[in-house]
């Protein structure tokens, strides 16, 4: 019983430490040390996705991977090196695409205000203005992240929650990171955007239980669709997470959900719990796409202070990926 009490104020004191980090952050934290670094980003992100708008996806997804390893700071975007493989070399992280328009935006915001702004604070703006450049959520962004020294692949392989979690895992995940149920169902709704490997969900077609069945929550109509798409051990082609509509942002994502043809596990598990099922069927209508862009918005915000560095913690990297 001692134990347990010691381990409920341990997990309140590292919550309380989290929290007075994230108090660190404020909007227009660089007013007067870089005052045009929101508009910097902006206009680069922009130029960026009026090329490659696919890119929203994997950068939003690497703003979600960098938060859940470590906090938000940035140690998604640190190389290996010869003695350390780095969380972006990570099996979860191998799909990952993006970072040299982070780095083309951190060169950006460099010559105009050298040495002020760290690359997770620059991460954070991007994800947020490359969604709402496919009409999607817009937040405010509180900065003062401040870059962490320290990237370990291990560490993203025990923190990542899997396509294949079930929905208590999901939850405890999410708790984990101080993020709650709501979190956790408007947080998945950002898989209205990108693709996905066959791979990541071939299991739930072929041999669900080991005997060559498929996922029973899964809509048979759409599994004999996505055989003709994916083999067994095809590991390249890429499947829209919400077909028809992977390139905006909207909430089409929770219909595909609500006819269980979400692609993962993790998605199939949002009707699997009251809260998460109430979520999505109440948003499988265009009547909620305001509710949902919201809630999205808030949910981002508060995904963005978690674990973060601040004050004289960590460093201001001059290039993302390398420590000064």
């Amino acid at each position: 019983m001692a134990f347990s009490k010691q381990v409920v104020v341990f997990l309140v004191l590292v919550g309380l430490f989290n929290l007075c980090n994230a108090q660190g952050l404020k909007l227009g934290f660089y007013k007067k040390t870089c005052p045009s670094v929101e508009a910097i980003v902006k206009k680069e992100t922009a130029s960026i996705m009026a090329v490659a708008p696919t890119l929203a996806a994997p950068i939003l997804r690497m703003h979600f991977h960098d938060c859940f390893v470590r906090g938000c700071e940035a140690s998604i975007l640190l190389n290996s090196t010869t003695n350390n493989q780095a969380e972006k070399d990570s099996f979860p992280n191998l799909s990952l695409r993006g970072y040299g328009s982070i780095d083309r935006v951190k060169s950006a915001v460099e010559k105009k205000c050298p040495g002020v702004v760290s690359c997770a604070d620059i991460l954070a703006l991007v994800a947020r203005d490359a969604v709402s450049f496919l009409n999607g959520a817009s937040w405010p962004v509180p900065l003062g992240r401040r870059d962490g020294n320290v990237s370990n692949s291990t560490e993203a392989l025990f923190n990542l929650p899997p396509p294949f979690f079930n929905i208590t895992q999901l939850k405890a995940s999410f708790a984990s990171k101080g993020l709650n149920t709501k979190d956790l169902v408007v947080l998945s709704g950002g898989h209205t955007i990108g693709t996905s490997h066959c791979s990541s969900f071939t299991n739930r077609l072929y041999n669900f239980t080991g005997v060559g069945d498929s996922d029973p929550s899964l809509d048979s109509n759409y599994v004999a669709r996505l055989k003709r798409r994916c083999s067994a051990t095809d590991t390249t082609t890429l499947v829209e997470m919400d077909p028809g509509s992977f390139k905006t942002f909207d909430i089409e994502y929770y219909s595909v959900v609500a006819k269980r043809r979400g692609l993962f596990t993790s998605d199939a598990a949002l009707l699997a719990d009251s809260e998460t099922r109430a979520y999505v069927t109440s948003h499988a209508t265009p009547q909620g796409s305001k509710d949902f862009l919201k809630d999205f918005a808030k949910s981002m915000v508060k995904m963005g202070k978690i674990g973060v560095l601040t004050g004289s913690q960590g460093e201001i990297r001059k290039t993302c990926g390398f420590v000064n």
